[in-house]
């Protein structure tokens, strides 16, 4: 940790085990619904070129509101601005249950998936911003372990959701009882976040000079972003198809694909967890190849190992794909003045993928099977090995400062 007094300490520590829950409430509440997502294709009785579309507004709801939310969270600050993404999010689970179990729409359940992807991209990267800051302070690579937690709230409520699923109980019945208590988790633990200024420089160019040397016009910065879509397509991937591949693509019960799901994201949380010191051991680069390597052979055990091998790939694909979208954080925040506005940029880019994702693997799987479509996962992962050298850490001054 970098040198302060006690009390700041005290402070950050505090505030590391607030991000951790406010990520892992955050993990819940997708998983929440991805863990749904195969009753309520059949629900709705929507194809996989159907169920993309629907998929596509909780996407376009992200991509919305993630580029103004640096300007946002630096004007009113980080825990303001959570509150705002947990009110979108809230209202758009229950409108997205009501959708299915009340309305049978599909509109309506577009049209809250909106609302939740409004919410979370707010959420998203203001919690990110929340990470870096807490990272910075303590000097040490802590944001995987951010992410693991995360994962490990989407593990709990992927599982939750298979006995749901099992059970068969009303999505309002657990949509709404997930909404509620998320809002009361998160205000809870928004009260150990650090006080406004602590671990910021002064803003971005971006917030107090206007558009200026706009973090879209930054090589690098467009490079980690290339590189955090990728990551994000990959896990994306999986989140929205991978119930639905094994179900369909190997005939397994409702259940038993969410199971796989559940496995996916189990290892991808045991990656974060190891990660950190896998990250502080060999740096970013090596690291990023080899895991977006495992990523590759992943899912391609899981198109072509048959059922058994499938739930391996989905171990090994979940590994795989665990480091990339936090690294991409970590490094668009390494000069603290420009974080708030490289994290939103390089988070609407990573968000792209989950706007374009979902109808691209709804139109491959209606030609080719959901289970073959997900051969777009290497592709992406392969090209993206390009880019990798962009997320190096920077040379840093004793203070922790980037050089």
């Amino acid at each position: 940790m970098i040198d302060q007094p006690d009390s700041a300490r005290e402070r950050i520590l505090a505030a590391r085990t607030a991000v951790m829950v406010v990520f892992a409430i955050a993990g819940v509440t997708f998983a929440s619904w991805a863990s749904r997502i195969p009753d309520a294709k059949h629900a709705l009785n929507l194809g996989p070129g159907e169920l993309g579309l629907t998929l596509f507004a909780l996407s376009a709801g992200s991509l919305v509101a993630m580029p103004s939310t640096g300007r946002i969270a630096t004007r009113i600050g980080i825990a303001a601005t959570i509150r705002i993404g947990l009110s979108g999010t809230g209202l758009g689970l229950f409108a997205v249950a009501a959708g299915v179990d009340i309305a049978q729409s599909r509109y309506a359940v577009m049209a809250g998936l909106f609302l939740i992807g409004l919410g979370v991209g707010i959420w998203d990267v203001a919690m990110n911003l929340e990470g870096a800051a807490v990272e910075r302070l303590l000097g040490q690579t802590v944001m995987p372990h951010f992410h693991a937690a995360f994962s490990a709230g989407t593990v709990v409520s992927a599982l939750l959701g298979a006995l749901m699923a099992r059970f068969q109980v009303p999505l309002l019945v657990h949509l709404g009882g997930a909404a509620a208590l998320v809002v009361i988790g998160t205000q809870w633990a928004l009260r150990g976040f650090l006080p406004r200024g602590m671990g910021e420089e002064a803003p971005s160019p971006e917030v107090a000079e206007g558009p200026s040397r706009s973090a879209w016009t930054e090589p690098r910065t467009l490079l980690i972003g290339a590189v955090t879509l990728v990551a994000a397509f990959t896990e994306g991937t999986a989140n929205d198809w991978l119930a639905v591949a094994l179900v369909e693509g190997y005939g397994l019960p409702t259940w038993a694909g969410v199971l796989g799901f559940a496995v996916f994201l189990s290892f991808m949380t045991l990656g974060r967890l190891l990660g950190t010191r896998w990250l502080d051991q060999f740096g970013r680069v090596l690291v990023l190849r080899v895991t977006f390597a495992l990523a590759i052979l992943g899912s391609l055990l899981v198109i072509f190992g048959g059922p058994v091998l499938a739930f391996v790939g989905s171990a090994v694909w979940g590994v795989g794909v665990s480091l990339g979208f936090p690294v991409g954080m970590s490094a668009s925040a390494d000069e603290p003045a420009r974080a708030h506005a490289r994290m939103s940029t390089v988070a609407t880019i990573g968000y792209l993928a989950f706007i374009a994702g979902p109808p691209i693997l709804g139109l491959l799987g209606e030609h080719v099977g959901v289970l073959q479509s997900l051969l777009a996962v290497g592709t992406m992962a392969a090209i993206a090995m390009l880019a990798i050298p962009a997320v190096r850490e920077p040379d840093r001054a004793p203070d922790g400062r980037a050089l």
